[in-house]
Protein backbone atom coordinates (compact mmCIF):
# COMPACT_ATOMS: atom_id res chain seq x y z
CA UNK A 1 0.00 0.00 0.00
CA UNK A 2 1.15 3.24 -0.94
CA UNK A 3 2.16 6.54 1.08
CA UNK A 4 -0.19 9.57 0.49
CA UNK A 5 0.14 13.22 0.41
CA UNK A 6 -2.92 15.55 -0.10
CA UNK A 7 -2.18 18.84 -1.11
CA UNK A 8 -5.18 21.13 -0.33
CA UNK A 9 -5.56 24.84 -1.16
CA UNK A 10 -6.75 27.97 0.96
CA UNK A 11 -7.76 31.80 0.78
CA UNK A 12 -7.74 31.73 -3.24
CA UNK A 13 -7.05 29.94 -6.27
CA UNK A 14 -4.47 30.10 -8.48
CA UNK A 15 -1.76 29.64 -5.65
CA UNK A 16 0.25 27.32 -7.93
CA UNK A 17 -0.80 23.63 -6.35
CA UNK A 18 -0.32 21.78 -9.32
CA UNK A 19 3.22 22.82 -9.58
CA UNK A 20 3.77 22.16 -5.93
CA UNK A 21 1.97 18.98 -6.10
CA UNK A 22 4.90 18.23 -9.06
CA UNK A 23 7.47 19.62 -7.31
CA UNK A 24 6.97 17.53 -4.11
CA UNK A 25 6.92 14.17 -6.59
CA UNK A 26 9.80 15.30 -7.88
CA UNK A 27 11.77 15.64 -5.26
CA UNK A 28 10.60 12.18 -3.83
CA UNK A 29 11.22 10.31 -7.33
CA UNK A 30 14.94 11.84 -6.59
CA UNK A 31 14.74 9.66 -3.33
CA UNK A 32 14.37 6.91 -5.89
CA UNK A 33 10.56 6.33 -4.40
CA UNK A 34 8.02 5.30 -6.88
CA UNK A 35 5.32 8.51 -7.36
CA UNK A 36 2.20 9.15 -8.79
CA UNK A 37 -0.28 11.69 -8.97
CA UNK A 38 -3.90 12.45 -9.14
CA UNK A 39 -5.76 15.55 -9.56
CA UNK A 40 -9.16 15.92 -7.79
CA UNK A 41 -11.10 18.39 -9.63
CA UNK A 42 -14.32 19.71 -7.95
CA UNK A 43 -16.51 20.57 -10.78
CA UNK A 44 -19.19 18.85 -12.75
CA UNK A 45 -18.40 18.62 -16.08
CA UNK A 46 -17.43 15.25 -16.89
CA UNK A 47 -13.90 16.72 -18.18
CA UNK A 48 -12.72 19.85 -19.30
CA UNK A 49 -13.06 19.24 -23.11
CA UNK A 50 -15.71 21.22 -23.56
CA UNK A 51 -14.79 24.24 -21.21
CA UNK A 52 -14.19 27.78 -22.78
CA UNK A 53 -10.11 27.98 -22.18
CA UNK A 54 -10.89 31.12 -20.29
CA UNK A 55 -12.57 29.59 -17.67
CA UNK A 56 -10.43 26.58 -17.38
CA UNK A 57 -6.93 27.32 -19.35
CA UNK A 58 -5.82 24.60 -21.84
CA UNK A 59 -6.92 20.84 -21.94
CA UNK A 60 -4.71 18.65 -21.41
CA UNK A 61 -4.12 15.17 -23.40
CA UNK A 62 -3.08 11.82 -21.79
CA UNK A 63 -1.49 8.82 -24.25
CA UNK A 64 -4.68 7.26 -23.71
CA UNK A 65 -6.66 9.92 -24.92
CA UNK A 66 -8.14 11.63 -21.61
CA UNK A 67 -9.12 14.89 -22.00
CA UNK A 68 -8.02 16.68 -18.82
CA UNK A 69 -6.69 19.33 -16.34
CA UNK A 70 -4.01 21.33 -16.94
CA UNK A 71 -1.83 20.43 -13.83
CA UNK A 72 -1.77 16.63 -14.79
CA UNK A 73 1.01 18.82 -17.96
CA UNK A 74 2.83 19.85 -14.53
CA UNK A 75 2.77 16.21 -13.03
CA UNK A 76 4.49 14.89 -16.51
CA UNK A 77 7.13 17.51 -16.73
CA UNK A 78 8.23 17.29 -13.76
CA UNK A 79 8.12 13.59 -13.12
CA UNK A 80 8.36 10.49 -15.07
CA UNK A 81 5.10 9.73 -14.61
CA UNK A 82 2.96 8.98 -17.48
CA UNK A 83 -1.02 10.42 -17.03
CA UNK A 84 -3.66 8.29 -17.89
CA UNK A 85 -7.63 9.07 -17.42
CA UNK A 86 -7.82 7.76 -14.05
CA UNK A 87 -5.21 10.53 -13.28
CA UNK A 88 -7.91 13.34 -12.90
CA UNK A 89 -11.27 12.88 -11.60
CA UNK A 90 -14.18 15.27 -11.69
CA UNK A 91 -16.89 15.56 -9.72
CA UNK A 92 -19.23 14.91 -12.39
CA UNK A 93 -17.52 11.98 -13.32
CA UNK A 94 -17.95 10.90 -9.49
CA UNK A 95 -21.77 11.76 -9.69
CA UNK A 96 -22.06 10.19 -13.11
CA UNK A 97 -20.44 6.99 -11.96
CA UNK A 98 -22.74 6.56 -8.61
CA UNK A 99 -26.04 7.97 -10.85
CA UNK A 100 -25.68 5.14 -13.43
CA UNK A 101 -25.09 2.40 -10.90
CA UNK A 102 -28.17 3.72 -8.68
CA UNK A 103 -29.91 3.55 -12.36
CA UNK A 104 -28.89 -0.38 -12.76
CA UNK A 105 -30.29 -1.54 -9.35
CA UNK A 106 -26.46 -1.32 -7.77
CA UNK A 107 -27.31 -0.13 -4.60
CA UNK A 108 -29.77 -2.57 -3.67
CA UNK A 109 -32.78 0.16 -3.21
CA UNK A 110 -31.08 2.16 -0.91
CA UNK A 111 -31.33 6.18 -0.33
CA UNK A 112 -28.12 7.10 -2.03
CA UNK A 113 -26.38 10.45 -0.03
CA UNK A 114 -23.23 12.39 -0.43
CA UNK A 115 -22.18 10.54 2.82
CA UNK A 116 -21.54 7.16 2.04
CA UNK A 117 -21.98 6.53 -1.95
CA UNK A 118 -20.31 10.04 -3.25
CA UNK A 119 -17.11 9.58 -0.67
CA UNK A 120 -16.76 6.06 -1.07
CA UNK A 121 -16.55 6.17 -5.31
CA UNK A 122 -13.79 9.20 -4.74
CA UNK A 123 -12.27 6.93 -2.52
CA UNK A 124 -12.94 4.49 -4.81
CA UNK A 125 -10.85 5.54 -7.46
CA UNK A 126 -8.31 7.04 -5.32
CA UNK A 127 -6.76 3.81 -4.63
CA UNK A 128 -7.10 2.65 -8.02
CA UNK A 129 -3.79 4.47 -8.32
CA UNK A 130 -2.16 3.35 -4.77
CA UNK A 131 -0.89 0.00 -6.15
CA UNK A 132 1.46 0.33 -8.49
CA UNK A 133 4.10 3.05 -6.43
CA UNK A 134 5.09 3.84 -3.21
CA UNK A 135 3.55 7.78 -2.72
CA UNK A 136 0.52 9.24 -4.12
CA UNK A 137 0.30 12.58 -4.51
CA UNK A 138 -3.22 13.73 -4.53
CA UNK A 139 -4.09 17.75 -5.23
CA UNK A 140 -7.60 18.58 -3.85
CA UNK A 141 -8.46 21.21 -6.41
CA UNK A 142 -10.98 24.29 -5.71
CA UNK A 143 -10.19 26.57 -2.16
CA UNK A 144 -11.09 24.96 1.09
CA UNK A 145 -14.75 26.14 2.14
CA UNK A 146 -16.50 26.42 -1.65
CA UNK A 147 -19.36 24.15 -1.10
CA UNK A 148 -18.55 22.12 -4.00
CA UNK A 149 -15.13 20.80 -2.59
CA UNK A 150 -16.57 19.46 0.52
CA UNK A 151 -17.58 15.53 -0.57
CA UNK A 152 -13.73 15.58 -1.96
CA UNK A 153 -12.29 16.87 1.69
CA UNK A 154 -14.54 14.69 3.59
CA UNK A 155 -13.40 11.35 1.36
CA UNK A 156 -9.96 12.17 1.97
CA UNK A 157 -10.34 12.57 5.53
CA UNK A 158 -12.24 9.17 5.83
CA UNK A 159 -9.22 7.71 3.90
CA UNK A 160 -6.67 9.16 6.14
CA UNK A 161 -8.27 7.44 8.86
CA UNK A 162 -9.04 4.29 6.72
CA UNK A 163 -4.97 3.46 6.05
CA UNK A 164 -3.87 4.90 9.28
CA UNK A 165 -2.57 8.04 9.80
CA UNK A 166 1.15 7.33 10.18
CA UNK A 167 0.89 6.84 5.85
CA UNK A 168 -1.06 10.11 5.07
CA UNK A 169 0.71 13.61 5.15
CA UNK A 170 -1.52 16.54 4.23
CA UNK A 171 -0.28 19.56 2.72
CA UNK A 172 -1.90 22.72 2.76
CA UNK A 173 -1.14 25.85 0.16
CA UNK A 174 -2.37 28.99 1.56
CA UNK A 175 -1.21 33.16 0.50
CA UNK A 176 0.65 35.39 2.90
CA UNK A 177 -0.63 38.42 1.57
CA UNK A 178 1.96 41.59 1.63
CA UNK A 179 -0.04 44.56 2.59
CA UNK A 180 2.08 47.76 1.37
CA UNK A 181 0.52 50.48 3.22
CA UNK A 182 1.28 48.61 6.71
CA UNK A 183 4.36 47.25 5.35
CA UNK A 184 3.72 43.99 6.46
CA UNK A 185 3.41 40.61 5.57
CA UNK A 186 -0.03 39.23 7.09
CA UNK A 187 -0.86 35.66 8.36
CA UNK A 188 -4.54 35.95 9.05
CA UNK A 189 -5.92 34.67 5.72
CA UNK A 190 -3.70 31.75 6.30
CA UNK A 191 -5.19 30.96 10.26
CA UNK A 192 -8.48 31.49 8.74
CA UNK A 193 -8.13 29.13 6.09
CA UNK A 194 -6.46 26.27 8.08
CA UNK A 195 -9.14 27.24 10.52
CA UNK A 196 -11.51 25.96 8.22
CA UNK A 197 -9.52 22.77 7.22
CA UNK A 198 -9.19 21.82 10.71
CA UNK A 199 -13.71 22.17 11.32
CA UNK A 200 -13.75 19.63 8.83
CA UNK A 201 -11.23 17.47 10.62
CA UNK A 202 -8.30 17.52 8.72
CA UNK A 203 -4.94 19.19 10.44
CA UNK A 204 -2.59 20.19 7.82
CA UNK A 205 1.10 18.65 8.56
CA UNK A 206 2.62 20.87 6.72
CA UNK A 207 2.03 24.84 5.39
CA UNK A 208 3.15 26.06 1.70
CA UNK A 209 3.09 29.51 1.82
CA UNK A 210 2.92 31.78 -1.25
CA UNK A 211 3.71 35.03 -1.40
CA UNK A 212 5.95 37.80 -2.66
CA UNK A 213 8.98 37.49 -0.33
CA UNK A 214 10.56 34.68 1.71
CA UNK A 215 9.07 34.39 5.11
CA UNK A 216 10.90 36.14 7.83
CA UNK A 217 11.53 33.52 10.71
CA UNK A 218 8.74 35.74 13.04
CA UNK A 219 5.79 35.04 10.21
CA UNK A 220 6.94 31.39 10.43
CA UNK A 221 6.99 31.14 14.04
CA UNK A 222 3.28 32.92 13.87
CA UNK A 223 1.75 30.95 11.36
CA UNK A 224 2.91 27.55 13.35
CA UNK A 225 1.62 28.59 16.57
CA UNK A 226 -1.55 29.00 15.43
CA UNK A 227 -1.66 26.40 12.64
CA UNK A 228 -0.58 23.76 15.64
CA UNK A 229 2.14 22.51 12.78
CA UNK A 230 5.83 22.95 14.06
CA UNK A 231 7.74 25.31 12.66
CA UNK A 232 10.33 23.87 10.40
CA UNK A 233 7.09 22.19 8.97
CA UNK A 234 6.53 26.04 7.41
CA UNK A 235 7.34 26.63 4.09
CA UNK A 236 7.99 29.40 2.13
CA UNK A 237 6.82 29.17 -1.84
CA UNK A 238 8.41 33.18 -2.76
CA UNK A 239 7.60 33.75 -6.33
CA UNK A 240 10.12 32.58 -9.02
CA UNK A 241 10.86 32.95 -12.07
CA UNK A 242 10.85 29.94 -13.35
CA UNK A 243 8.21 27.02 -12.43
CA UNK A 244 11.65 24.74 -11.95
CA UNK A 245 12.86 26.71 -9.30
CA UNK A 246 10.36 25.55 -6.81
CA UNK A 247 11.71 21.88 -6.52
CA UNK A 248 15.00 23.47 -5.27
CA UNK A 249 13.13 26.36 -3.24
CA UNK A 250 11.17 23.04 -1.19
CA UNK A 251 14.40 21.12 -0.90
CA UNK A 252 16.51 23.81 0.60
CA UNK A 253 14.35 24.44 3.35
CA UNK A 254 14.19 20.63 4.26
CA UNK A 255 10.56 19.55 2.55
CA UNK A 256 11.62 16.42 1.07
CA UNK A 257 13.23 15.43 4.40
CA UNK A 258 10.67 16.10 6.03
CA UNK A 259 7.82 13.94 4.41
CA UNK A 260 10.32 11.16 4.65
CA UNK A 261 10.76 11.60 8.20
CA UNK A 262 7.18 11.59 8.66
CA UNK A 263 6.84 8.19 6.37
CA UNK A 264 10.03 6.91 8.70
CA UNK A 265 11.52 6.47 4.96
CA UNK A 266 16.07 6.53 4.95
CA UNK A 267 16.47 10.37 3.34
CA UNK A 268 19.28 10.57 0.89
CA UNK A 269 21.81 13.42 0.16
CA UNK A 270 21.27 13.19 -3.41
CA UNK A 271 22.28 16.42 -6.23
CA UNK A 272 18.98 17.34 -7.64
CA UNK A 273 18.52 17.51 -11.43
CA UNK A 274 17.03 20.97 -11.19
CA UNK A 275 20.24 22.56 -10.26
CA UNK A 276 21.31 22.47 -14.21
CA UNK A 277 17.87 23.24 -15.80
CA UNK A 278 17.56 26.26 -13.73
CA UNK A 279 21.40 27.27 -14.49
CA UNK A 280 21.02 27.19 -17.26
CA UNK A 281 17.97 29.26 -17.59
CA UNK A 282 19.54 31.38 -15.18
CA UNK A 283 22.66 32.09 -16.89
CA UNK A 284 21.66 31.66 -20.94
CA UNK A 285 23.26 35.30 -22.15
CA UNK A 286 21.23 34.87 -25.84
CA UNK A 287 16.97 35.75 -26.08
CA UNK A 288 15.62 34.36 -28.64
CA UNK A 289 11.99 36.11 -29.45
CA UNK A 290 8.91 33.80 -30.78
CA UNK A 291 5.46 35.37 -31.96
CA UNK A 292 2.97 33.06 -30.13
CA UNK A 293 -0.13 33.78 -32.64
CA UNK A 294 -3.26 32.82 -30.78
CA UNK A 295 -7.39 34.16 -29.95
CA UNK A 296 -6.51 33.29 -25.77
CA UNK A 297 -3.75 35.48 -25.11
CA UNK A 298 -5.40 37.57 -22.64
CA UNK A 299 -4.79 33.79 -20.64
CA UNK A 300 -1.41 32.88 -20.89
CA UNK A 301 -2.39 29.70 -18.96
CA UNK A 302 -4.64 28.80 -22.33
CA UNK A 303 -0.89 27.86 -23.96
CA UNK A 304 0.13 26.64 -21.14
CA UNK A 305 1.89 23.51 -22.33
CA UNK A 306 3.55 25.30 -25.62
CA UNK A 307 4.94 27.79 -23.46
CA UNK A 308 6.96 25.33 -21.09
CA UNK A 309 7.77 23.30 -24.64
CA UNK A 310 9.26 26.63 -26.17
CA UNK A 311 11.26 27.11 -22.90
CA UNK A 312 12.57 23.67 -22.79
CA UNK A 313 13.49 24.25 -26.56
CA UNK A 314 15.44 27.12 -25.13
CA UNK A 315 16.95 25.17 -22.60
CA UNK A 316 18.59 22.90 -24.72
CA UNK A 317 19.88 25.20 -27.33
CA UNK A 318 21.33 27.32 -24.39
CA UNK A 319 19.02 30.70 -25.09
CA UNK A 320 16.29 32.07 -23.23
CA UNK A 321 12.71 32.28 -25.11
CA UNK A 322 10.81 35.81 -24.74
CA UNK A 323 7.51 34.80 -25.98
CA UNK A 324 5.74 37.78 -27.87
CA UNK A 325 1.68 37.46 -27.50
CA UNK A 326 -0.02 38.49 -30.62
CA UNK A 327 -4.04 38.93 -30.68
CA UNK A 328 -4.93 36.45 -33.76
CA UNK A 329 -8.00 39.03 -34.60
CA UNK A 330 -5.62 41.98 -34.96
CA UNK A 331 -2.11 40.14 -35.68
CA UNK A 332 -0.11 42.99 -35.81
CA UNK A 333 2.49 42.64 -38.39
CA UNK A 334 5.00 44.89 -36.36
CA UNK A 335 4.94 42.23 -33.82
CA UNK A 336 5.82 39.62 -36.17
CA UNK A 337 8.64 41.56 -37.58
CA UNK A 338 10.32 41.53 -34.01
CA UNK A 339 10.52 37.94 -33.53
CA UNK A 340 12.66 35.72 -35.15
CA UNK A 341 10.03 32.95 -35.62
CA UNK A 342 6.52 32.56 -35.29
CA UNK A 343 4.01 29.85 -33.93
CA UNK A 344 0.65 29.30 -34.42
CA UNK A 345 -1.57 26.63 -31.69
CA UNK A 346 -4.23 24.45 -31.77
CA UNK A 347 -7.72 26.07 -31.15
CA UNK A 348 -11.18 25.38 -32.13
CA UNK A 349 -13.69 27.81 -33.42
CA UNK A 350 -13.45 30.57 -36.06
CA UNK A 351 -12.48 33.47 -34.62
CA UNK A 352 -9.37 34.77 -35.33
CA UNK A 353 -8.15 32.18 -38.01
CA UNK A 354 -8.06 34.71 -40.89
CA UNK A 355 -5.44 36.39 -38.56
CA UNK A 356 -3.51 32.99 -38.26
CA UNK A 357 -3.55 32.81 -41.88
CA UNK A 358 -1.96 36.35 -42.38
CA UNK A 359 0.98 35.22 -39.64
CA UNK A 360 1.74 32.24 -41.79
CA UNK A 361 1.53 33.91 -45.18
CA UNK A 362 3.89 36.34 -43.60
CA UNK A 363 6.64 33.50 -42.15
CA UNK A 364 6.15 31.62 -45.43
CA UNK A 365 6.85 34.86 -47.61
CA UNK A 366 9.27 36.09 -44.71
CA UNK A 367 11.22 32.95 -44.44
CA UNK A 368 11.31 32.89 -40.62
CA UNK A 369 11.06 29.81 -39.05
CA UNK A 370 7.10 29.33 -38.70
CA UNK A 371 5.66 26.29 -36.85
CA UNK A 372 1.92 25.35 -36.94
CA UNK A 373 0.24 23.24 -34.21
CA UNK A 374 -3.03 21.34 -34.92
CA UNK A 375 -5.42 23.93 -36.27
CA UNK A 376 -2.27 25.88 -36.70
CA UNK A 377 -0.94 23.15 -39.24
CA UNK A 378 -4.58 22.84 -41.17
CA UNK A 379 -4.35 27.27 -41.50
CA UNK A 380 -1.11 26.51 -43.28
CA UNK A 381 -2.79 24.24 -45.73
CA UNK A 382 -5.69 26.92 -45.89
CA UNK A 383 -2.98 29.36 -46.55
CA UNK A 384 -0.90 27.65 -49.10
CA UNK A 385 -4.29 26.70 -51.19
CA UNK A 386 -5.23 30.27 -51.02
CA UNK A 387 -1.91 31.95 -52.09
CA UNK A 388 0.35 29.38 -53.75
CA UNK A 389 -2.30 27.37 -55.72
CA UNK A 390 -4.56 30.33 -56.02
CA UNK A 391 -7.79 28.19 -54.81
CA UNK A 392 -10.06 31.28 -53.65
CA UNK A 393 -11.92 30.95 -50.58
CA UNK A 394 -10.21 27.80 -49.68
CA UNK A 395 -10.78 26.74 -45.84
CA UNK A 396 -11.55 24.32 -43.29
CA UNK A 397 -15.19 22.82 -43.57
CA UNK A 398 -15.07 23.86 -39.86
CA UNK A 399 -15.66 27.49 -40.74
CA UNK A 400 -16.88 27.50 -43.68
CA UNK A 401 -19.37 24.67 -44.74
CA UNK A 402 -19.86 25.40 -48.24
CA UNK A 403 -16.35 26.51 -49.23
CA UNK A 404 -15.56 25.60 -52.33
CA UNK A 405 -12.11 24.15 -51.89
CA UNK A 406 -12.12 21.98 -48.87
CA UNK A 407 -9.21 21.73 -47.96
CA UNK A 408 -9.88 20.70 -44.54
CA UNK A 409 -12.42 18.50 -43.86
CA UNK A 410 -14.02 15.97 -41.17
CA UNK A 411 -13.81 12.58 -42.41
CA UNK A 412 -16.70 10.63 -43.56
CA UNK A 413 -17.17 8.37 -41.03
CA UNK A 414 -16.70 10.98 -37.84
CA UNK A 415 -20.19 12.98 -39.99
CA UNK A 416 -22.41 10.73 -38.44
CA UNK A 417 -21.37 11.13 -34.68
CA UNK A 418 -23.38 13.51 -32.81
CA UNK A 419 -21.61 13.79 -29.01
CA UNK A 420 -19.45 16.44 -28.39
CA UNK A 421 -15.61 14.79 -28.74
CA UNK A 422 -17.06 11.55 -30.56
CA UNK A 423 -15.82 12.92 -33.43
CA UNK A 424 -11.95 13.81 -32.28
CA UNK A 425 -9.17 12.17 -32.41
CA UNK A 426 -7.46 11.92 -28.96
CA UNK A 427 -4.41 10.66 -27.38
CA UNK A 428 -1.22 8.53 -28.98
CA UNK A 429 -1.38 7.68 -32.51
CA UNK A 430 1.55 6.67 -34.75
CA UNK A 431 2.98 8.68 -37.47
CA UNK A 432 5.42 7.48 -40.10
CA UNK A 433 8.18 9.83 -41.06
CA UNK A 434 9.23 10.18 -45.11
CA UNK A 435 12.88 9.41 -45.31
CA UNK A 436 14.99 12.63 -46.97
CA UNK A 437 12.28 14.97 -45.34
CA UNK A 438 13.28 17.84 -42.15
CA UNK A 439 10.62 15.82 -40.10
CA UNK A 440 13.05 12.43 -40.15
CA UNK A 441 16.01 14.45 -39.96
CA UNK A 442 14.87 15.97 -36.72
CA UNK A 443 12.99 12.44 -35.19
CA UNK A 444 15.67 10.69 -36.25
CA UNK A 445 13.62 7.44 -36.91
CA UNK A 446 10.82 6.09 -38.87
CA UNK A 447 7.99 5.92 -36.68
CA UNK A 448 6.98 8.03 -33.86
CA UNK A 449 3.61 8.14 -31.42
CA UNK A 450 2.03 11.71 -30.75
CA UNK A 451 -0.91 12.96 -29.00
CA UNK A 452 -3.63 14.28 -30.78
CA UNK A 453 -6.76 16.63 -30.17
CA UNK A 454 -8.58 17.20 -33.35
CA UNK A 455 -11.76 16.48 -35.37
CA UNK A 456 -10.57 18.10 -38.98
CA UNK A 457 -8.58 16.15 -40.98
CA UNK A 458 -6.26 17.13 -44.84
CA UNK A 459 -8.06 16.36 -47.63
CA UNK A 460 -6.28 13.92 -50.13
CA UNK A 461 -8.31 15.51 -52.73
CA UNK A 462 -5.44 18.46 -52.75
CA UNK A 463 -2.48 16.49 -52.11
CA UNK A 464 -1.28 15.87 -55.23
CA UNK A 465 -1.50 19.56 -55.85
CA UNK A 466 -0.21 20.58 -52.96
CA UNK A 467 3.27 18.15 -53.45
CA UNK A 468 3.41 19.55 -57.23
CA UNK A 469 4.16 23.37 -55.60
CA UNK A 470 6.08 22.52 -52.90
CA UNK A 471 4.34 21.07 -50.29
CA UNK A 472 5.87 17.85 -48.82
CA UNK A 473 3.52 15.98 -46.24
CA UNK A 474 6.63 14.06 -44.76
CA UNK A 475 4.52 12.57 -41.55
CA UNK A 476 1.62 10.13 -42.32
CA UNK A 477 -0.62 7.36 -40.82
CA UNK A 478 0.70 3.74 -41.10
CA UNK A 479 -1.91 3.67 -43.70
CA UNK A 480 -1.03 6.37 -45.59
CA UNK A 481 -4.27 8.07 -45.68
CA UNK A 482 -3.86 10.57 -43.10
CA UNK A 483 -1.65 13.79 -43.22
CA UNK A 484 0.51 14.14 -39.89
CA UNK A 485 3.07 16.45 -40.88
CA UNK A 486 3.60 19.29 -43.59
CA UNK A 487 6.46 20.85 -44.61
CA UNK A 488 7.62 23.32 -47.35
CA UNK A 489 10.95 22.43 -49.54
CA UNK A 490 12.05 26.19 -50.52
CA UNK A 491 11.98 27.34 -46.79
CA UNK A 492 14.63 27.39 -43.76
CA UNK A 493 11.72 26.00 -41.32
CA UNK A 494 8.10 25.84 -42.18
CA UNK A 495 6.58 23.10 -40.37
CA UNK A 496 3.17 21.78 -39.77
CA UNK A 497 2.08 19.25 -37.58
CA UNK A 498 -1.69 17.50 -36.82
CA UNK A 499 -0.87 16.74 -33.28
CA UNK A 500 0.28 18.11 -30.36
CA UNK A 501 3.76 17.50 -29.74
CA UNK A 502 4.04 20.22 -26.68
CA UNK A 503 2.32 17.43 -24.47
CA UNK A 504 5.31 15.29 -24.67
CA UNK A 505 8.10 17.59 -23.95
CA UNK A 506 9.92 17.73 -20.17
CA UNK A 507 13.07 19.94 -19.46
CA UNK A 508 15.08 17.19 -19.07
CA UNK A 509 13.28 15.59 -22.55
CA UNK A 510 12.83 18.29 -24.54
CA UNK A 511 10.71 17.59 -27.88
CA UNK A 512 12.80 17.37 -30.82
CA UNK A 513 10.61 19.68 -32.89
CA UNK A 514 10.53 22.67 -30.80
CA UNK A 515 14.75 22.29 -30.16
CA UNK A 516 14.95 22.36 -34.07
CA UNK A 517 12.51 25.33 -33.94
CA UNK A 518 14.10 27.25 -31.58
CA UNK A 519 17.37 26.16 -32.66
CA UNK A 520 15.76 27.67 -36.39
CA UNK A 521 14.97 31.07 -34.80
CA UNK A 522 18.39 30.94 -33.19
CA UNK A 523 19.56 30.94 -36.55
CA UNK A 524 17.65 33.36 -38.33
CA UNK A 525 18.51 36.02 -35.71
CA UNK A 526 22.41 35.80 -36.21
CA UNK A 527 21.61 36.35 -40.10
Amino acid sequence: MAYYIFVTGGVLSSLGKGVASASVASLLEEQGLRVNLQKLDPYLNVDPGTMSPYQHGEVYVTEDGAETDLDLGHYERFTSVVMTKRNNITAGKVYYNVIKREREGGYLGATVQVIPHITDEIKSLIRELDRDCDVLVVEVGGTVGDIEGLPFLEAVRQLSMEVGKNRVLFIHTTYVPYVKTAGELKTKPTQHSVKELRAIGIQPDIILCRSEFELPEGIKEKIALFTNVDKSAVISAKDVEYIYEVPLLFKEQGLDRLICERFSIPYRHVESKWEKVVHILKSAREEVKVALVGKYVSLKDAYKSVVEALNHGGIANGVRVRIIWVDSERCEEELLEEASGILVPGGFGERGTEGKVKALSYGRLSKKPTFGICLGMQLMCVEFARNVLGLERANSTEFDPFTPHPVIDIMENQKNIKELGGTMRLGSYACVLREGTKAREIYGREVVYERHRHRYEFNNTYREAFEANGAVFSGLSPDGRLVEIMELKDHPWYMGCQFHPEFKSKPFEPHPLFVSFIGACLKAKAQ
